[in-house]
């Protein structure tokens, strides 16, 4: 494992008797591939990390949600399977609002807006990604039968500088490559995706700049929602400074 085993402590960001919030580190997916065969299976992934996170608990802490392998920021685990259910339930309900900072090609047509386009997986010899339908429903494309679900984005431009924006996106919905494939919709992709968008071979082999910003979370009807923020990592800081001092 590249990482030390303990290395998750130092990127605890919040932590009560239900829930952790870690700053996810860029590069590192959050499980082991559905289905990988046994040797895939010791593949590094966040989960190798969560015996540090016990805290005294008898049980490693869960996902409640999930980030991109390529996406910084607050993520979720729960402490145990109430938490777990308790959690499932506020993502679900769209209670948790989702901050993210995206470094993008190209400046929006609008500075800020609502994109609503559903979204499904298309597979074909090249693998499988997500792509923006017409509407949700089941539908007839190119032959098979697809499913389109609904997906919600609400964005604003931070910044704009040198031909890229800074855009910040909360997502209303929470579907598979969500902002990626939504901000690429209206003409902006994100800088350094591996997978979405009209970019350059040096645009391309940026690490990708997308990070999971801040969350607030609804955890107690009787006290304040939770705030956590995670600083932009380092991989983000040389295309930041571009757009200068004072970022929101």
């Amino acid at each position: 494992m590249p990482y030390d085993k303990d290395f998750l402590i130092d990127r605890l960001l919040y932590r009560d008797g239900l829930i952790l919030v870690i700053d996810k580190p860029a590069g590192l997916a959050v499980h082991a591939k559905p289905g990988a065969a046994y040797g895939q299976e010791q593949q590094d992934n966040l989960e190798h990390y969560f015996d540090a996170l016990r805290f005294g608990l008898p049980r490693l802490p869960v996902l409640a949600h999930r980030l991109d392998r390529d996406t910084s920021g607050c993520l979720v685990l729960a402490r145990h399977p109430k938490a777990a259910r308790k959690m499932g339930k506020l993502f679900q309900e769209g209670k948790v609002r989702k901050t993210y900072w995206a470094i993008c090609k190209g400046v929006p047509a609008a500075p800020s807006g609502t994109i609503d386009l559903p979204i499904y997986k298309h597979t074909d010899k090249q693998g499988w990604s997500m792509r923006t339908g017409d509407q949700d429903g089941a539908h007839n494309i190119n032959g098979h039968k697809i499913e389109t679900k609904r997906a919600v984005t609400t964005y604003r431009m931070l910044k704009q500088a040198d031909g890229m924006s800074l855009i910040e996106c909360r997502p209303k919905t929470g579907r598979t490559h969500q902002i990626r494939v939504h901000l690429n919709a209206i003409g902006i992709p994100i800088i350094g995706d591996p997978r979405y968008g009209e970019l350059s071979t040096e645009e391309r082999n940026h690490p990708m700049m997308l990070h999971a910003r801040a969350l607030s979370i609804p955890l107690s009807s009787t006290k304040p929602a939770i705030e956590v923020t995670a600083q932009t990592p380092e991989t983000m800081e040389d295309l930041l400074q571009c757009f200068g001092e004072n970022l929101l």
